[in-house]
């Protein structure tokens, strides 16, 4: 379940544009039918609901923006089924297929120009859709003109959830951002600093620009003890990170720090948390796990951590995150600028010491947690 915030600022933001007519204006007027002091609409002549598409990459793909659109979309539909319902349109390639537990309304192969084409043209045929989210990152629309000819195309109000902001663009990645601005009706962002590099360095108008900060899970808070007896975990200092490994997670940071904190704290041990990125474990194979399991080795940490490679269902993640005494994220990009895994371990209670992500900038307003330079163990 996502944070109640979350909702009520997509519900403020959409209201701005589209909610009115979603929920009002663009339901086909229909007199109530009375009996008694009951009122009663027959469900055999009930005007279908109105649909809000995501076009997204989706689960069982093993992506963040996949499960943070999952839950987010989760979260709208608990609060708005009256008002709209949400269809999906899942992202795939030629090199990613999935089989999904709920068939997607549509698919859209982002390696075939002409199902760009189709797509559109099924989105502009169908009435009931009255607006299309879209989460971007410039990785799942690798063609990014086919990605704008697309944009295009489409007769809907576009709402671009950006989940990438990267300052100071040369002029090919300047042009690319002003032509996806131009062809939405609003772009979200999940920082402010965020939202001042698309003004300041992409000229884009603070009216067209929204943020709604990265939402995390209501965690429902168990005995920090008990877990760690059911972990075998009982009397350690736990320190964690978790997701999908790739090197820009930077775990070795934390391997050549342990050694001397070791030395202060003998009960420690380290989770690391989460099977190798999809994506990279295709190109690379397992390299940059196994070449942290061998620096484990010559720092002869292997009392002191626990690499946990799986992709760990929901429950049994914010259970390790609740028995953490300190989270570390340590990613290397200073262009990341929010973490799925940042939010869920503040949801989890977990003091933090991170890297300066803009998401932790932004955080650390109110004092609270630690901020270490990039690589700095």
């Amino acid at each position: 379940m996502k944070n109640e915030f979350i909702s009520q600022q997509f519900k403020n933001i959409i209201s701005q544009q589209d909610m009115y007519k979603l929920s009002y204006s663009l339901l086909p007027s229909q007199k109530p039918a009375h009996t008694g002091d009951m009122t009663v609409i027959p469900s055999e002549s009930a005007p279908a609901l109105p649909e809000v598409l995501f076009i997204t990459s989706y689960p069982p793909r093993q992506c963040g923006i996949a499960t943070y659109s999952q839950d987010l979309m989760h979260e709208l539909q608990s609060k708005f089924r009256d008002s709209f319902s949400i269809k999906v349109c899942a992202l795939e390639s030629v090199y990613e297929k999935h089989s999904y537990t709920e068939q997607p309304a549509y698919i859209l192969d982002v390696s075939d120009p002409l199902s760009y084409e189709q797509v559109a043209e099924n989105i502009n045929r169908n009435g009931r859709i009255r607006l299309v989210v879209i989460q971007h990152e410039f990785g799942l629309f690798p063609d990014h003109e086919q990605f704008v000819q697309f944009l295009r195309a489409l007769k809907k109000p576009v709402l671009i959830g950006f989940h990438t902001v990267l300052p100071h663009p040369d002029e090919v990645f300047l042009q690319r951002v002003k032509q996806i601005a131009a062809s939405c009706k609003s772009m979200i962002v999940m920082t402010e600093q965020s939202a001042k590099i698309l003004e300041r360095d992409y000229d884009i108008e603070a009216v067209k620009i929204h943020v709604i900060p990265h939402g995390t899970h209501l965690v429902p808070h168990l005995g920090k003890e008990e877990l760690k007896k059911k972990y075998n975990l009982q009397g350690r200092m736990v320190l964690s990170t978790f997701g999908l490994l790739s090197s820009g997670k930077s775990i070795e940071t934390t391997l050549e720090a342990l050694p001397s904190v070791i030395k202060e704290h003998p009960r420690v041990i380290f989770l690391v948390i989460g099977r190798t990125h999809p994506a990279v474990s295709k190109n690379e194979g397992e390299v940059y796990r196994e070449m942290l399991e061998r620096r484990v080795n010559e720092l002869k940490l292997n009392k002191h951590v626990r690499f946990i490679n799986y992709y760990l269902p929901l429950d049994e993640l914010l259970e390790y995150l609740q028995l953490t005494d300190i989270y570390l994220f340590t990613s290397t990009d200073p262009n990341q600028s929010v973490s799925g895994t940042f939010s869920y371990a503040i949801s989890s209670g977990c003091p933090i010491i991170t890297t300066p992500i803009p998401q932790a900038v932004d955080v650390k307003k109110n004092n609270l947690g630690d901020i270490v330079d990039f690589r700095n163990s």
